[in-house]
């Protein structure tokens, strides 16, 4: 294989990759091999050259270097936006299997991380993460989801290895078209998170 073959990774970064070798493997890099970054809401969009450099990333950073994972072991570097209000939003890398949706995630809180390929849509997807997903004040906040995002597009712009930020991809993520997830007449409805739920998804977070 060749340095072009690679998406400009070295031969060592494409073995690391490579040696995840499965969708269950790149998760477990991620919650095993990877701190969660703590740095200030935008401070930094690492690619993942850097993410594996440094052994540090958040959501967004986590869900780049998934989906290149992903592109070493053959699938599409596919990712979906997850919008949220009051509360940050979410990236998850995205894999079909048996023509069902499956995702891989970095995050500090434990049930906003992996789903098996079961979801028949993204939408089924993106609705298996509404529970879990909640700021401090126990508010159930996901509204909203992308499309299947194929970073192969930010291919020219060397995505996978930039030392500089990846900004470009974040703000394209924010950017484009989120499905809305529930009306409003449904968000007046919602009630407060379970106190045990609230716990569970804290549970084991870094600090």
């Amino acid at each position: 294989m060749n340095y072009d073959d690679r998406f400009g990774m070295t031969a060592a970064e494409w073995r690391t990759l490579r040696a995840m070798k499965t969708p269950f493997g790149i998760q477990r890099f991620l919650d095993e091999g990877v701190r969660y970054n703590k740095e200030p809401d935008g401070e930094t969009c690492r690619s993942p050259r850097r993410v594996l450099r440094d052994r540090t990333g958040h959501c967004m950073e986590g869900a780049l270097l998934a989906a290149a994972a992903l592109r070493a072991l053959g699938r599409p570097p596919l990712v979906m936006y997850l919008a949220a209000v009051r509360d940050d939003d979410h990236v998850l890398a995205l894999y079909s299997e048996g023509g069902c949706w499956g995702a891989i995630a970095k995050s500090n809180y434990s049930g906003l991380r992996s789903r098996e390929p079961v979801y028949r849509s993204l939408r089924e997807l993106a609705m298996s993460y509404f529970e879990h997903y909640y700021n401090l004040k126990g508010e159930k906040t996901l509204r909203g989801y992308s499309r299947a995002i194929d970073l192969a597009r930010f291919d020219a712009g060397g995505w996978m290895t930039a030392e500089d930020d990846v900004w470009a991809i974040s703000d394209y993520l924010s950017l484009t078209h989120h499905y809305k997830l529930i009306g409003k007449a449904v968000q007046r409805r919602l009630r407060p998170m379970d106190a045990r739920l609230f716990a569970a998804g804290r549970l084991g977070m870094q600090d």
